[in-house]
């Protein structure tokens, strides 16, 4: 027998949860072959199989396990079970003759965000229902034939997923290991820093006729969608740059000034907010920001991101706007001093050269440690990341080109 125990994940780290197993007790796995999901503090990773065998498990899912616990044994000595042949669509006729083609049901067009079976399917598109007001009981939200009837039965009533009108079950659920660092941690920052908010709104006009004008190219030539991250992002590293104290640390009666800038971005996952690191923002180009932003993404929604990934951002950047926030108050990524919360983008009627005019604006705040950063600081960064995301070639040079132009 092989013992495979739960591995060292990082320094800090001393215990994870056992998310869920991807192969079954008595099951034969092969080597390296993917077993099973944990979750530590800051991330989620996989365990795989150091030899071909058959599976024991010693854990059950939602266990907490400290490292070095015993997670599972492979019997190496038990013979790999032939495969099952695949089993054929319709019999061949006794005379040898080839087989008849398997007539199968029309599937009916259900939106490709909605999981229906074949049966609810043709009951949504027949009864004209809309999906979103069934309540889905089946595996993984799963809409059911049940689910639809009921929703047909008492129109305007929409029970919660899993649960019967007028219910008043409460359901109890183990707080994960990422949602107990999530919660620590906010709550250490509201405590332990003097969080103060100010408020701006930028014009998104000049960066919306940018994308529109050269998206197309841009995907093009760099195999990547030009987004408005690359421009906050950008916007950010030069503002950084002068105003140094917001990318600085408080490290006991010390400063810690950074002299990059590394961009922590806040990414919303199914088990909650990671935030990721793109390094060196201020030495990448658009496109190298917009890679970055996309891989980053991706492994934060199909938990693959590493500790180092986490880990050393020196400012953050959040974006409530896909959401639909039009404001909000951000809570800082200690030991970082400040973050920026990006909203969504709304045409507002706006006073420009003395006419009233509708223009795409955003809600911009900034949070920041009043204990590092003055109201003079925090205010002059929060205008310069204004002024360089409306005026969007200055991020080439980080100057406007005219005062360049006049050596003012």
């Amino acid at each position: 027998m092989t013992d495979i125990k739960v591995p060292t994940v990082g320094e800090s780290i001393s215990e994870v949860t056992l998310l869920k197993w991807l192969k079954k007790d008595g099951e034969y796995v092969d080597r390296d072959e993917v077993i099973a999901e944990l979750e530590s503090e800051k991330a989620t990773f996989e365990v795989n199989a150091e030899k071909a065998g058959v599976l024991k498990t010693s854990a059950q899912e939602g266990d907490t396990l400290k490292i070095g616990d015993l997670l599972a044994s492979i019997d190496e000595t038990a013979a790999k079970p032939e495969q099952k042949t695949e089993e054929k669509t319709a019999k061949a006729s006794s005379n040898g003759s080839e087989s008849k083609p398997v007539t199968t049901a029309a599937v009916t067009s259900v939106p490709n965000d909605i999981k229906a079976t074949p049966v609810a399917s043709a009951i949504i598109a027949d009864k004209k229902v809309d999906p979103k007001s069934v309540t889905p009981s089946g595996y993984q939200g799963k809409i059911l034939k049940d689910d639809v009837l009921a929703a047909l039965s008492t129109p305007g009533k929409k029970a919660f997923a899993g649960a019967e009108l007028f219910s008043r079950n409460v359901r109890p659920e183990k707080m994960s290991n990422l949602r107990k660092t999530i919660s620590r941690r906010l709550v250490e920052a509201k405590n332990t820093t003097a969080m103060l908010t100010t408020f701006n709104e930028v014009d998104m006009g000049r960066i919306m006729e940018i994308r529109n004008k050269y998206k197309d190219k841009f995907k093009e030539i760099h195999g990547v969608g030009l987004g408005f991250m690359s421009f906050f992002a950008k916007a950010c590293a030069v503002a950084l740059a002068e105003w140094p104290s917001v990318n600085a640390f408080i490290d006991g009666d010390q400063l810690l000034y950074h002299d990059y800038a590394d961009i922590s971005i806040a990414v919303s996952t199914p088990r909650g907010l990671t935030v990721p690191v793109i390094r060196n923002v201020e030495s990448l180009s658009m496109a190298d920001i917009e890679k970055k932003v996309i891989e980053l993404a991706g492994k934060a929604r199909d938990s693959k991101l590493t500790t180092e990934e986490l880990t050393g951002g020196t400012f953050t950047i959040t974006n409530g706007g896909v959401f639909g926030s039009l404001m909000s108050t951000p809570i800082i990524n200690i030991p970082q001093s400040a973050i920026l919360g990006m909203h969504k983008i709304q045409e507002r009627p706006m006073a420009v050269n003395g006419q009233v005019v509708i223009r795409p604006m955003m809600y911009l705040a900034l949070s920041y440690d009043h204990r590092i950063i003055d109201g003079r600081e925090s205010v002059s960064f929060l205008v310069r990341v204004k002024e360089l995301l409306e005026n969007p070639e200055q991020l080439l040079i980080g100057k406007d080109p005219v005062k360049t132009l006049l050596e003012l």
